[in-house]
């Protein structure tokens, strides 16, 4: 028997792919070798290799589309700022567990070892904890969510003095550690959209508030974000065939007042609304099934609303 462990596949063969594709991708959008080289923590002249065709590497992740679409992705990201080191390496190991899925490495894998042929393993992906997994979806989604936000156009002109923030629920969830946000909210500075540090749980008790009380009663609405209350934006929901449900500003218990109101109407609304109070900017909420489903529809109301 040959002992073959997917990890050394994922050196040997998945990695010089994915190195070359992204020098590639790196070297279409302007970057240096030089510069590539500090991205990819490799030698300009590995890179010069890469880009020269010499890398190596494995057609079946070159031809694979979801590795094609994640190599883009990242490219994309890491010549416009808009993705770190660390993002780049959470979409990198997430694509690694999708390709021992089933996919090409666990292809790779039954050809360096001949013995999992027809067993239907599954070692990579059957020992991960589902409830590890809920809660890396949801820090992925709200992350996702905070990005569609920060590049929405216009989107500084409808944040809060006091900031905005998006979050997601996992499912059932029975208090705010449950619910996933951005710590210390997300401002407008300067024109431009400042995210301050990664989603966490627990992060945002306002958005957790708003997302348990329409949990309650649509177990299906798990994310929310919170803009400022504008007409036009309540409009471009009116036509979307959204109603609007207006809830008063000015209360002791948020989450009981929503969850009455929306018991009352019988279902959550994907845009609910206050007008202020003494010492409360009028601030709007919108909901979705996840955090990027809610930034989605952000995006949409602000484009219909500014046509």
């Amino acid at each position: 028997m040959t002992l073959v462990l997917p990890s050394e596949l994922v050196v040997d063969r998945f990695l010089p792919t994915v190195r070359a594709m992204l020098a590639t991708r790196l070297a279409d959008h302007g970057l240096t070798q030089k510069e590539i080289a500090a991205e990819l923590g490799v030698t300009q002249a590995a890179v010069s290799k890469y880009v020269g065709g010499e890398g190596g590497g494995d057609d079946r992740f070159r031809d694979d589309p979801e590795t094609v679409a994640t190599v883009d992705r990242i490219a994309d990201g890491l010549a416009s700022d808009e993705m770190d080191g660390y993002d780049a390496l959470a979409e990198l190991l997430a694509l690694i567990r999708s390709l021992e899925d089933r996919g090409p490495i666990c292809e790779l894998h039954e050809e360096a070892m001949p013995e999992l042929r027809g067993l239907g393993c599954d070692l990579c992906v059957r020992g991960l904890d589902p409830d590890v997994r809920a809660e890396r979806d949801v820090l992925s989604n709200v992350r996702t969510a905070a990005r569609t936000l920060a590049s929405i156009p216009g989107m500084a002109d409808s944040i809060p003095n006091v900031g905005t923030n998006v979050g997601m629920s996992l499912p059932d969830p029975s208090d705010e550690t449950d619910v996933a946000a951005i710590p210390g909210r997300i401002y407008a500075m300067g024109g431009r959209i400042e995210i301050p540090a990664n989603p966490e749980f627990g992060a945002s008790k306002h958005v957790a508030t708003a997302v348990l009380a329409a949990n309650e009663v649509d177990s299906s609405i798990r994310g929310a974000t919170n803009v400022a209350t504008d007409d036009d934006l309540l409009a471009a929901a009116t036509e979307l065939g959204i109603d609007p449900l207006e809830f008063d500003a000015d209360y002791e218990d948020r989450g009981e007042h929503l969850s009455r109101r929306f018991e009352e109407r019988g279902s959550v609304p994907r845009v609910v609304y206050h007008r202020g109070a003494f010492g409360i900017e009028p601030a709007t909420y919108v909901f979705g099934t996840t955090a990027t489903d809610a930034a989605e529809l952000v995006a949409q109301l602000l484009a219909d609303g500014s046509s």
